[in-house]
C-alpha cells in the first residue's frame, strides 16, 4: 500500500480516482494551495506518489509542479489533464513530471501508470539502502530537542557537503562518531566508505597496521598482506576517534597523508595514493596538548579546518527525555518486550541525575531497566541513579588543601582519589575521568601511583 496524493477540482474525478486507487491510501485535494501545504506537513512527507490536474482554479498545474519539485524533488508527479497540448506534455515533462496522461483515461492504462511509478520507487529505495550498507551502512537517527543541539546538528550538515577535515569535540559519550557519521552520509562522499578506528584502543605498532596496513612477513605475526583502514576508506571518510592519544610518531605519518594524499604500508618502500576525508574527535584540550608538546601543532591546524563542538548532556536537559525514550524502543524491540512508556517518577529520576558518562550512560541505563522491567512502564525503582560516584570522590579527597597547589601535584592526587574510590578498577577510573585506559595507565607511572595499587 501507498500514499497517494490527488489534485483536481473535480469532485467526481477525485471520488473516481479514490476507488479505482482503493488498494493505497489516498489523499484527495481540490485545491492547489491545500495540497502545497499539506506536503510541507509531517503526514504529507510521507507521500509516495502525486496526480496533479493541470488546471486549478487558484494555481496553474505547472506552477504547482515546480514547486512541488523545488520542495520534494525525489516525489513522482504525473500530470493530468482534459485539455491535453503537445506543449504542456513536453513543458511537463521537462520540468520533471514522469508522465502526462489526458482525462478520461482507461482504467487500465493509468492503474499500470500507477504500479509502474511505485515499483520504479521501491527499486530506487532499495538501492538507496543497499549503498549505504556496502559504503558503511545506514547513520544511526540523532535524537534531540534542546536548541543547543539543534545548533551543532545544523552546523553539521552545513559543512557536510565541504571535503574539509573536522575536528569533533566534546567529553566521552556525548556522540562524536555519530555526528562524524552524520558528516559522510549528508556529503558527496556518501556512496563511498565509512570506516571508524579507535586510536586509544590500540599499541602503536597495532595502530599503524590498522591505519596503513601491512606486507606479510613485516613484522611478527604478519602472516600475510592486509589492507590498512586508509585503503578501506578510499573515496570515502575517515574517522579517528580520540586522535589526541596517537603517539608522535603516528602524528607525522598522518601528517603526511593528509598533505601527500599517500602513504606507506608498514614494510613496504612504495607510497600508496589515497583520498580520504577525515574527522578526527577527542575529549582532550588539544591546543594545551599543542602547547605541552604532545600534539603536532601542524597536524592540529589540518585536523582543525572546521571543528564542532558538543555540549555534555546536563547541559542540554531537554535531550534527555526524547533520548530515554528513542532507547527505550530500540532495546524493547529488541528484547521483544511490550515496553511503551517511562512512569513520571522515573523521569524525575532521570532528569535530576547529572549524567557524567553522558549519552552513553543514559543507553546504559535505559538498557538495565528494559531488561529489569516487567511490566508496561519504566518506574524509578529500575533506574537506581545516585551520584554514589561524586560521594565516593569527595570522601577520598583532603579535607584541606593548600591555597597554592602545583597543576601537576591538583592532577595526580584527584587521579589517586578516583582509583581509592573505585578500589582501583582502571576501566571505571577511566571512564569517570574521561580519558581512555591507554593515558590512565601513563598518568599513574607518571605519578609514581604503580606502587599504591593493589
Amino acid at each position: 500500500m501507498a500514499q497517494i496524493c490527488i489534485c483536481d477540482d473535480e469532485e467526481g474525478i477525485l471520488k473516481y480516482l479514490k476507488k479505482l486507487l482503493k488498494g493505497h491510501q489516498v489523499t484527495t485535494f481540490n485545491r492547489g494551495g491545500e495540497l502545497l501545504a499539506h506536503l510541507e506537513s509531517p503526514a504529507g512527507e510521507r507521500a509516495e506518489l502525486l496526480l496533479q490536474d493541470l488546471r486549478m482554479p487558484d494555481f496553474d498545474g505547472i506552477q504547482i509542479l515546480q514547486r512541488v519539485k523545488e520542495k520534494r524533488p525525489e516525489l513522482p508527479v504525473i500530470i493530468m489533464t482534459a485539455f491535453a497540448t503537445v506543449d504542456d506534455a513536453v513543458r511537463a515533462i521537462k520540468l520533471g513530471a514522469y508522465d502526462y496522461v489526458t482525462k478520461p483515461c482507461p482504467n487500465e492504462k493509468l492503474l499500470s501508470m500507477v504500479e509502474n511509478v511505485l515499483q520504479l520507487r521501491r527499486l530506487a529505495t532499495e538501492n538507496r539502502r543497499l549503498r549505504e550498507e556496502l559504503a558503511g551502512g545506514t547513520p544511526e537517527q540523532i535524537v534531540f530537542a534542546s536548541p543547543r543541539f539543534r545548533e551543532v546538528y545544523d552546523l553539521t550538515l552545513k559543512v557536510a557537503f565541504s571535503d574539509a577535515n573536522i575536528l569533533v569535540l566534546g567529553e566521552s559519550g556525548t556522540g562524536k562518531e555519530l555526528i562524524a557519521s552524520a558528516l559522510h552520509h549528508n556529503s558527496q562522499r556518501c556512496n563511498h566508505p565509512f570506516v571508524s578506528l579507535n586510536c586509544a584502543a590500540l599499541t602503536d605498532t597495532l595502530l599503524e597496521s590498522q591505519l596503513f596496513g601491512h606486507l606479510r612477513g613485516s613484522f611478527t605475526g604478519a602472516i600475510s598482506n592486509q589492507k590498512g583502514m586508509l585503503e578501506e576508506a578510499d573515496g570515502g571518510t575517515l574517522f579517528l576517534d580520540e586522535i589526541g592519544d596517537v603517539s608522535p610518531a603516528v602524528q607525522a605519518k598522518l601528517l603526511r597523508v593528509i598533505q601527500e594524499r599517500d602513504f606507506i604500508p608498514v614494510g613496504s618502500t612504495r607510497p600508496k595514493k589515497v583520498d580520504v576525508r577525515f574527522v578526527a574527535a577527542t575529549n582532550k584540550d588539544l591546543q594545551r596538548e599543542v602547547a605541552e608538546g604532545r600534539f603536532r601543532e601542524d597536524l592540529f591546524y589540518r585536523l582543525n579546518v572546521i571543528s564542532i563542538n558538543l555540549p555534555p548532556l546536563r547541559d542540554r536537559p531537554e535531550d534527555i527525555e526524547p533520548l530515554a525514550h528513542h532507547f527505550l524502543r530500540r532495546f524493547a524491540s529488541r528484547m521483544a518486550k511490550d515496553i511503551h512508556t517511562i512512569s513520571p517518577d522515573g523521569l524525575e529520576a532521570l532528569q535530576s541525575y547529572g549524567w557524567p558518562g553522558n549519552v552513553r550512560e543514559l543507553e546504559n541505563v535505559m538498557e538495565r531497566a528494559v531488561i529489569l522491567t516487567n511490566g508496561s512502564a519504566i518506574t524509578a525503582d529500575v533506574i537506581p541513579l545516585r551520584n554514589a560516584t561524586t560521594a565516593a570522590i569527595q570522601q577520598t579527597l583532603p579535607a584541606a588543601r593548600p591555597a597554592m597547589v602545583a597543576l601537576e601535584e591538583m592532577e595526580r592526587q584527584h587521579i589517586e582519589a578516583v582509583l581509592k574510590g573505585h578500589n582501583y578498577n582502571k576501566s571505571r577510573t577511566a571512564e569517570v575521568l574521561n580519558i581512555s585506559r591507554r593515558t590512565l595507565d601513563r598518568r599513574i607511572a607518571d605519578f609514581g601511583l604503580m606502587n599504591s595499587e593493589r
